[in-house]
């Protein structure tokens, strides 16, 4: 038997109406929600989660309702004046609770479809109910305004209306089943890779991924450059002086060496002896300014690659700039082939007609002559002609035989003040570099070899010209320069260079 029950028949029946009435009053349903998958900066996947179907019943109104209808029953056979045993009656009634239970579940709405619906997104679609009660206080990222019930996404932190996640782009929805993301915005994936995939400045393509599915591209550490790996061994030309490289179909100058010059770098470009002769005097007055005046007169010749090779070579002493040398300050006696007049500009953009003739160097003082290789842009020549006239003051001015970093260190220190000086005294002049100009010319003639009139490009240039000395990795010339320029911005430069003549090395 029961026993005695705390619940008389009237509460009982009250209760078991108060279950039933919640029954069949109608049941909530979640809506699938879209959720977003992915890191940041990457492709992302959309995906949908099946609604989920009915009330959900707690534990206790489970337990409640069960025992509500078994004393129920308990109650009707005591009124028979049955006598019923204890175990055998709980487990019918238990029985009997569950079905009815069960009988009165709501099922799930249908499925619809394969998950193309509406293109709003891939997954599980189902038809959109109106709820008798509000789901929830959800409010849409993109519109301001209540979700309510229906379809939702929920990404980037934030739940939106389908049509409402749209491209940042194209401002259009984002329906594909990726999509991608840059910042804080999301793209199409073709909308993405046209505004932000890196395009390769030389090819104007999209620069390709690796083999690990990552963009691989290379960049000029100066010029901000971004271009396609494959370019540094397919034969793509690379200016012999700015170091870039130009956009496919762009003309470039051919030297006779094999160097290539850009059109830029050909507006201020050097070629011959002659030319070369009132920028040695600016450098000259540069080195008189700095109390340092060189009293021999040691002559400047613009050569060819081979016949700066063939010096360097011959010589005994003195250091060299690697792994090109651009610059030689001569100790020996020689002859030397110096280019006389400025070739000229012949089929397919090549050199012709260099005319050279030989000069013979005799041995006058510890300096016979500096060398220069010809064809380089006008400040790109004056910072090599003033490291190989520092050379030259130190065996003039009787310096003893210095170590490779200190020799050449000191000596790009000069190199570094010319160039900013003449950056300095050419930044009041706006004028732009065409290189149309050069290309439509038979000739070589250089636009810009005088102060004050230094093109945008050319003091840009200069610029790159000091970085390249800033950022030297060699122990020599390198590590050199920033030791040297470090002392001479601590010291200043003449007693830099009297710690050097008595000790041999910079002071600290």
């Amino acid at each position: 038997m029961f026993g005695k029950s705390s619940w008389d028949h009237e509460q009982i029946t009250t209760r078991i109406m108060g279950w039933l009435s919640k029954i069949f009053k109608g049941s909530s349903h979640r809506v699938s929600e879209g959720r977003y998958n992915g890191r940041y900066g990457e492709d992302t996947v959309w995906r949908n989660e099946p609604a989920s179907s009915g009330d959900v019943w707690s534990e206790q109104e489970n337990e409640d309702l069960d025992r509500a209808i078994a004393l129920s029953l308990a109650e009707q056979d005591q009124k028979g004046k049955r006598v019923i045993d204890n175990e055998s009656q709980l487990e019918e009634d238990e029985l009997l609770a569950r079905a009815i239970q069960e009988s009165l579940n709501i099922d799930s709405p249908p499925r619809y479809g394969n998950g193309h619906g509406n293109g709003h997104g891939n997954g599980n679609m189902y038809q959109p109910i109106q709820f008798p009660y509000s789901t929830g206080f959800r409010i849409c990222a993109g519109c301001n305004t209540e979700i309510g019930h229906g379809r939702f996404l929920s990404c980037m932190g934030a739940v939106w209306h389908p049509e409402c996640f749209c491209c940042r782009a194209c401002n259009q929805p984002i329906s594909e089943y990726e999509f991608s993301m840059y910042g804080n915005y999301a793209y199409h994936k073709s909308c993405y890779k046209e505004n932000h995939h890196p395009k390769c400045d030389v090819c104007k393509h999209f620069i390709p991924t690796n083999a690990a599915g990552l963009i691989e591209y290379r960049a000029h550490p100066f010029w901000v450059q971004k271009y396609c790996p494959s370019h540094e061994h397919d034969g793509t030309p690379r200016c012999c002086s700015c170091e870039r490289m130009e956009p496919r179909d762009t003309a470039y100058v051919s030297l006779d060496d094999g160097r290539k010059l850009c059109l830029e770098c050909l507006d201020s470009a050097i070629m011959d002896t002659n030319e070369c002769q009132p920028l040695y005097l600016d450098i000259q007055e540069f080195y008189e300014g700095l109390n340092m005046r060189i009293e021999q007169q040691v002559p400047l010749l613009l050569v060819e690659r081979q016949a700066l090779n063939e010096a360097m070579e011959g010589e005994k002493t003195g250091y060299h700039h690697m792994p090109e040398t651009r610059g030689l300050c001569l100790s020996e006696e020689r002859t030397v082939s110096s280019i006389l007049r400025r070739p000229r500009i012949g089929a397919g953009n090549r050199v012709m007609d260099m005319i050279t003739e030989p000069y013979k160097l005799t041995r006058h003082c510890e300096v016979t002559a500096i060398l220069i290789l010809y064809g380089l842009p006008r400040l790109l020549t004056g910072s090599i002609l003033a490291h190989e006239m520092m050379h030259a003051w130190l065996r003039l001015q009787g310096f003893r035989t210095l170590s490779q970093d200190v020799e050449e260190g000191i000596c790009q220190v000069l190199a570094h003040m010319w160039l900013d000086s003449e950056i300095t005294s050419g930044s009041g002049s706006n004028v732009a570099s065409t290189s149309s100009s050069s290309s439509s010319s038979s000739s070589l003639a250089p636009t810009s070899s005088k102060k004050g009139t230094r093109s945008q490009f050319e003091r840009k240039l200069g610029e790159f010209f000091k970085h390249q000395i800033e950022s030297d990795t060699s122990p020599a010339y390198g590590d050199g320069f920033r030791a040297g320029n470090q002392a001479v911005l601590k010291y200043d430069l003449k007693r830099t260079l009297d710690h050097i003549r008595i000790t041999g090395s910079f002071p600290y």
